[in-house]
């Protein structure tokens, strides 16, 4: 039957469970029939990724789509609730989606929704064309789920051009940086060298310290514990960053960051901030910004770094005939295409054979500082992001419910991560995890 758009008028009355059947809906514990309405195919997709769906709207004119915008908040929970809808009434899911948030694909595969369906055999040919660390993500108990629409590895964004001016090096160890983050703050007053304030600061400091705020022991069990020794780490770092008012308790998405973006002399961040944030959001000259490799702890012989988003694409497992197969078109082309993944996308391609043709489309702009530094460093980065889980829970809002409002009310930093670590586990039970550490 012809999907609809169902929106979800409030609040879920609790967490969604662990385990259950598949489809809320289905009946003595069965699977929803699959369907092919013969009709356009349903796509939901965040604002960045419309251009995406656009693109391919223009490139295959005999498949008919219709397009759904839905709120691309990170950490957001409106496209949870709607599914939750659906796998009640058994009906209404998307064929293709965009997830705002990477988190979503825990509870899309999770038993009570099963919604993404495993693409292992279904696409074998493009799953080949990832590198095995960029497509980790999407490989939940030995199935491809989703695929990878970028690769979002941490890189160390700094300002040559500011580094030069003053004469500072380049830091390689997270130790260094710190310390250099606090020397600026000191000589230049207003230079930062981070935000604290977004979903993504999990990933840009916990996950580079392989702190475990998400370790996925099973579907129905979590290890959390922010008493392990690289947290401790990395708090500590911040700690000292923080007290030396070389940080910012902005996000980088926030409205008024710009100006804190400008100041912004090095910090940590995906590949995408370069195109994304330094350019299009911050409006930071041509010129001045490059790329480098990501930190190494001291006494480490390899650089440790985080990954922020990459977003993931899924079809609907409860699709079939040709209903499936433009869906499996549609998700190809927004995965691999030149004219989404080159031409239009901001941030490095997740499939490996376009990632050179998007990295000469970065010398072509002719933006940052270092052309082929920055090149070589976006690649080098994808082999150095520790392994991290997308859970039922959002690290993200729970990082951003504690760690901004704890810093701006004048906690210390130590209080703030007490508090994040207390938000996860609560989180974490909500939706039926059994915690461990």
């Amino acid at each position: 039957m012809k999907k609809k758009l169902m929106i979800a008028g409030s609040m879920l009355a609790g967490a969604l469970a662990l385990g259950g059947c598949a489809g809320g809906g289905s009946q003595g514990g069965d699977e929803p029939e699959q369907t092919d309405s013969g009709g356009p195919i349903t796509v939901w997709v965040d604002p960045p990724r419309v251009p995406a769906a656009e693109a391919f709207k223009k490139a295959h004119p005999d498949i008919e789509i219709e397009i759904t915008q839905i709120d691309g908040t990170v950490g957001g929970q409106t496209v949870r609730q709607a599914f939750a809808n659906f796998d009640t009434a058994g009906e209404g899911w998307p064929d293709a989606i965009f997830f705002p948030t990477n988190d979503d694909i825990a509870w899309a595969t999770s038993s009570t929704s099963n919604y993404a369906a495993d693409l292992t055999d279904l696409m074998p040919d493009v799953i080949e064309g990832y590198d095995e660390a960029v497509l980790s993500f999407c490989d939940i108990d030995d199935k491809i789920r989703c695929l990878r629409n970028d690769a979002a590895p941490d890189v160390l964004w700094y300002n040559q051009a500011f580094f030069e001016e003053n004469g500072y090096e380049v830091p390689t160890t997270w130790e260094g940086y710190a310390d250099l983050a606090v020397t600026i703050a000191e000589e230049h007053p207003g230079k930062i060298s981070g935000m604290l304030g977004d979903a993504y600061a999990v990933n840009r400091y916990l996950q580079a310290a392989n702190c475990p705020t998400n370790e996925r022991v099973s579907e129905t069990e979590a290890r959390i514990d922010l008493s392990a020794e690289g947290c401790g780490k990395m708090v500590e770092l911040l700690t000292q960053m923080q007290e030396g008012d070389a940080l910012s308790n902005q996000g980088i998405f926030d409205g008024d960051a710009a100006e804190a973006g400008q100041n912004m002399v090095m910090s940590p961040g995906a590949a995408w901030w370069g195109n994304y944030l330094f350019r299009d959001t911050w409006g930071v000259p041509a010129g001045e910004i490059s790329a480098t490799t990501p930190l190494a702890w001291e006494g480490d012989s390899e650089p440790m770094t985080g990954n922020e988003g990459g977003g993931l694409w899924s079809v609907s497992s409860h699709i079939t005939g040709a209903q499936l197969e433009n869906a499996l078109t549609f998700l190809e082309f927004v995965a691999t295409d030149p004219a989404w993944q080159v031409e239009l996308s901001t941030g490095l391609p997740g499939y490996g054979p376009v990632q050179d043709q998007w990295l000469e489309q970065v010398a072509s702009d002719a933006y940052f500082k270092d052309i082929e530094g920055s090149q070589a460093a976006f690649k080098e980065a994808l082999g150095y992001v520790v392994p991290y889980d997308y859970m039922m829970y959002d690290t993200g809002s729970a990082w951003t419910q504690t760690v901004p409002p704890a810093l701006i009310a004048g906690d210390s930093f130590a209080d703030a991560i007490d508090a994040f670590g207390t938000e996860l586990v609560n989180q974490a039970e909500s939706v039926g995890y059994t915690v461990t550490q």
